[in-house]
Order: structure tokens, then C-alpha cells, then sequence
């Protein structure tokens, strides 16, 4: 009985928040896809978020306290990574560009105000990947699939293999595919 309710909230949580199809190329036309299996990866993305991000975003991905409500400046204190805070809420490609390119950018309104930085050309974007990939294998399972679910990354939907065009006599003697 609960592990059916927890189901359906689930997809009632997945249906709400609006699938946003893989193939929009968001703000640098190049779709970004985190490595949260690859223990090198995340390793690296460990040491360059203790670097740059643990400061603000806390050793243990928890955030900043009251971190939903905007300071006496208009700023939103740094929200936690972990499975309390919203980034599980995003897809790879979005949370890349974000860190990459800065939260105003990415919503394309120069007003929005945020204390993080854009780390493009700070941190190079192999190092956004790891940071990325490392708070993504902090997640419980049920929030990496509800992510995996925006990415596209349904495992219950039949995705089938485009066959190669087969070539002609011709364009094979020609090379011409």
C-alpha cells in the first residue's frame, strides 16, 4: 500500500512538473549529459565542488539555512544540492548551463539577482560535468530517476534503433553515402 501511494506521487510530481523535451538545445545549442556512474568523473567533481561551490552550497550539499526566502538585498541565500533542494528538479543540460553561463543568462533576464557566479572561463566545462556529475550521485535513487525522467531517460519506453540507410552498388563503388 505505501510503496503504491509513493508511486503515485511520484507521477503525479512528474506529470506537474512539465516534461521538457530532450531535444531543446537550451541556452548554447549543445545538450549536456551528466556522468553520475563514472566514479573518476565524480571524484573530480568532488574535489573542484569542495573548491568552489562547498563554500556556499555547505561540505554536505545542504544549502544555506532559509534558503527559499530572499535577503534584506533581494538575493536567495545558496539552495542545498541533496535530495532537500530543487536541482534534482532540473535536467543536466539546464543545471550545466546555469553554473556555466549564470542563472540570468540561462532565464534571459539581466535583473535576476544571485550571488553565484557564471564559471564560464573559471571552471572549464569537463569540471562543471564532474561537480554536476558528483552532486547527481549524492541523490537518493527515486529523485536520479525522477531526473533521468526530464532528461528523457525513461527505461520503460521502447526507443528504437534507426537502421543505416543502405547504400546502392553505386554510391558504394563511388563512396558516395
Amino acid at each position: 500500500m505505501k510503496q503504491t501511494i509513493s508511486s503515485a506521487l511520484f507521477l503525479l510530481l512528474l506529470l506537474s512538473a512539465g516534461h521538457v523535451p530532450a531535444q531543446d538545445l537550451g541556452t548554447d545549442g549543445v545538450e549536456t549529459r551528466l556522468q553520475a556512474e563514472d566514479m573518476a568523473v565524480v571524484a573530480r567533481g568532488e574535489e573542484v565542488y569542495n573548491l568552489h561551490c562547498a563554500t556556499c552550497h555547505g561540505a554536505m550539499l545542504e544549502g544555506q539555512p532559509d534558503w527559499r526566502q530572499r535577503d534584506a538585498e533581494g538575493y536567495l541565500p545558496a539552495p542545498p544540492h541533496d535530495e532537500t533542494g530543487h536541482t534534482w528538479h532540473h535536467r543536466d543540460d539546464l543545471l550545466f548551463e546555469i553554473t556555466k553561463y549564470g542563472a540570468s543568462v540561462v532565464i534571459r533576464d539581466e535583473n535576476y539577482k544571485t550571488r553565484m557566479p557564471a564559471y564560464k572561463g573559471v571552471i572549464v566545462d569537463t569540471d562543471i560535468v564532474a561537480v554536476l556529475s558528483y552532486i547527481k550521485s549524492r541523490w537518493p535513487e527515486q529523485e536520479r530517476e525522477y531526473q533521468e525522467l526530464l532528461n528523457g531517460n525513461d527505461p520503460n519506453v521502447f526507443r528504437p534503433v534507426q537502421p543505416k540507410k543502405e547504400s546502392s552498388l553505386i554510391e558504394k563503388l563511388f563512396n558516395r553515402d
